[in-house]
């Protein structure tokens, strides 16, 4: 009895190699897509400029016109404060939903479960994201303006939680993905492309009448935006945006998510996608 007692593993040592398993994994799920960590990263850096680039054009030529009234400050700054946040939560979305379920081969090694799979999509994409992001930055500081923010400890906070927000919405498409493959990629696809317009990165959220406000107070994503643009810039104060929301909305969808990938996991069946 005390033998078979003293082979049972602590609560240190499972979490230890659950957090083992989950690094590696990382570095697995970072080359996915390329052999070198390196190269996706200079990818996600290239892809995030060429979408600042567009931007700020965009934004530029209706500023010319008067339709578009930035917050006092550095306008790049402003355009990336959207544009970064909206990359974080979209790409770890993008990430958690197409982890690997329980029916991936990889889940056939003893090892390896749903969870850090799950863990491993969004830890991957949280390390390319902030190399990315830093990188940029750090290219603006040097050859264009110093980058200065107001409050650097609530930006960052913004930055993860638009992360999470993004796992707690990936959670759940990955969830309902085994039963309705298909629509949930078209659903998937449709929110991304919804959230260019409604996450409100390209306008300012105090300046908005009553009247269009309720078209975006509802996304999570354009609470962040705008709470974040409050730590960044010295002369802006969020009025119409608070933290509460996205925090309980996240939470909310996390729980949810887990607990329908959790049924899920208990009938999928390989079966299921062999006429798919």
């Amino acid at each position: 009895m005390f033998l078979a007692d003293a082979h049972k593993p602590s609560i240190a040592r499972g979490a230890y190699k659950l957090l083992d398993l989950t690094y590696h994994n990382t570095v697995r799920s970072i080359r996915k897509g390329h052999r070198d960590a390196v190269f996706a990263i200079v990818s996600n850096i290239i892809q995030t400029l060429v979408m600042v680039g567009a931007f700020y054009l965009f934004m530029s030529f209706f500023r010319q016109f008067g339709a578009s009234s930035a917050i006092r400050g550095d306008f790049l700054l402003y355009v990336m404060s959207g544009i970064f946040v909206f990359m974080v939560h979209i790409k770890t979305l993008a990430a958690v939903a197409g982890a690997d379920g329980p029916t991936s081969a990889i889940m056939q090694h003893l090892p390896m479960t749903t969870t850090v799979s799950l863990l491993s999509a969004a830890f991957s994409t949280l390390y390319t994201q902030i190399i990315s992001l830093s990188a940029i930055l750090l290219m603006y500081h040097l050859i264009w303006s110093p980058v200065e923010f107001h409050q650097p400890i609530g930006t960052i906070c913004m930055i993860l939680l638009a992360w999470f927000s993004g796992i707690s919405v990936g959670v759940c498409f990955l969830a309902v993905k085994p039963w309705f493959p298909k629509a949930t990629t078209t659903a998937q696809q449709i929110y991304t492309r919804f959230n260019m317009f409604a996450s409100g990165k390209m306008f300012v959220a105090n300046t908005m009448p009553a009247t269009m406000i309720y078209l975006f107070s509802w996304n999570p994503l354009f609470h962040i935006i705008d709470q974040g643009r409050g730590f960044i810039f010295i002369n802006y104060n969020p009025l119409k945006s608070n933290l509460e929301y996205p925090i309980t909305v996240s939470v909310v969808l996390l729980c949810i998510g887990l607990i329908a990938e959790s049924q899920t996991r208990k009938h999928v069946s390989v079966s299921w996608f062999a006429g798919r």
